[in-house]
């Protein structure tokens, strides 16, 4: 089913829509986009053409073939002919809800429809939908075209059937499906995500530190042993000899200490001051698109450097 996989829909094209073209683009895929901004037409060719020089380096390819993509005016020329569809709306349950509906009406009764959501429910998305058995959420990271991660996540109409061939899509172009074992709010990577973030902004409310400290302390930290092992495996080594088992015995107590406040802040007008006025002067006046280079760079020789020692931890752990 994989190698029938050649025409694919993109619904939305803002900056995650965009991230996943250029990535189904380089992949040899013809795409058919729609966005009710017409006028994102110019600033999708845009980003593909300031991306391309980092997607051929990774996938090596040498050519982007505007041939592959296809502006069109609705939903339904989008996905009449597609063989999986990649939902990008806003993250609004009543508009996922009905732009989703509306795709299950004009698409072929079996292709795919994968939700680019970041958090919602997809048996909620897929309640009125035509064959749900076919839709599932297919939540990637920013920015798409790099990073490997998509989480797939099934609804409760979601059948393995179409989690298969979900997972046996992405992995053809270049990506690490993860298979949720059932739905959740917020999956899992954005619910760590939030945690930190909220711990976070706790921290900067109370006047503990400002945004740079807090990005000095994950990139010159944790930060650094978390791109290689994540987080079990690097407490697994903090256990010296004794693994996680002395880990657990040495810093298990830590958890009952007050250290911690997961209930988010208020977002004030003064909290969100200080994050604003914090990153901007992080940003040191580089603008967004300068730094999205340097970011795109440095994941490039991140991703490509992480693969030797990935083969090296999997070939002892099996």
């Amino acid at each position: 089913m994989t190698k029938k996989i050649q025409k694919i829909a993109v619904i939305g094209t803002g900056v995650i829509g965009t991230g996943w073209i250029i990535r189904f683009l380089a992949h040899g895929k013809k795409v058919y986009a729609y966005d009710v901004d017409t006028a994102n037409k110019t600033r999708v060719k845009k980003e593909i053409n300031r991306t391309w020089p980092y997607v051929k380096k990774i996938f090596n390819k040498k050519n982007k073939n505007y041939k592959n993509l296809k502006f069109v005016n609705s939903i339904k020329m989008a996905v009449k002919d597609a063989d999986f569809i990649q939902e990008c709306a806003p993250e609004n349950i009543k508009l996922k809800k009905k732009v989703v509906n509306e795709i299950s009406k004009f698409s072929k009764i079996k292709s795919v429809i994968s939700s680019s959501s970041s958090g919602l429910l997809p048996s909620e998305i897929q309640k009125k939908c035509i064959n749900p058995s076919r839709i599932l959420i297919g939540h990637p990271f920013n920015p798409v075209y790099l990073l490997p991660l998509v989480e797939i996540i099934p609804g409760n109409k979601t059948t393995l059937k179409y989690m298969k061939i979900a997972k046996n899509f992405y992995s053809s172009i270049s990506m690490e499906p993860l298979t949720i074992k059932k739905e959740l709010p917020g999956y899992l990577s954005d619910r760590l995500q939030e945690a930190l973030w909220r711990e976070s902004l706790h921290i900067i409310n109370e006047g503990f530190a400002d945004t740079n400290d807090l990005d000095k302390a994950i990139v010159n930290g944790p930060g650094l042993r978390w791109s290689l092992m994540g987080v079990f495996l690097t407490f697994h080594l903090a256990g010296g000899k004794g693994g996680m088992k002395h880990m657990l015995e040495q810093f298990g107590p830590a958890l009952k200490l007050p250290w911690t406040k997961l209930k988010a802040p208020t977002l004030s007008k003064k909290l969100s001051k200080k994050i604003i006025d914090g990153t901007k002067k992080q940003s040191r006046g580089v603008s967004i698109s300068k730094l999205n280079n340097i970011r795109d760079r440095y994941l490039i020789s991140l991703l490509k450097m992480r693969k030797k020692y990935e083969r090296e931890i999997n070939g002892n752990i099996k």
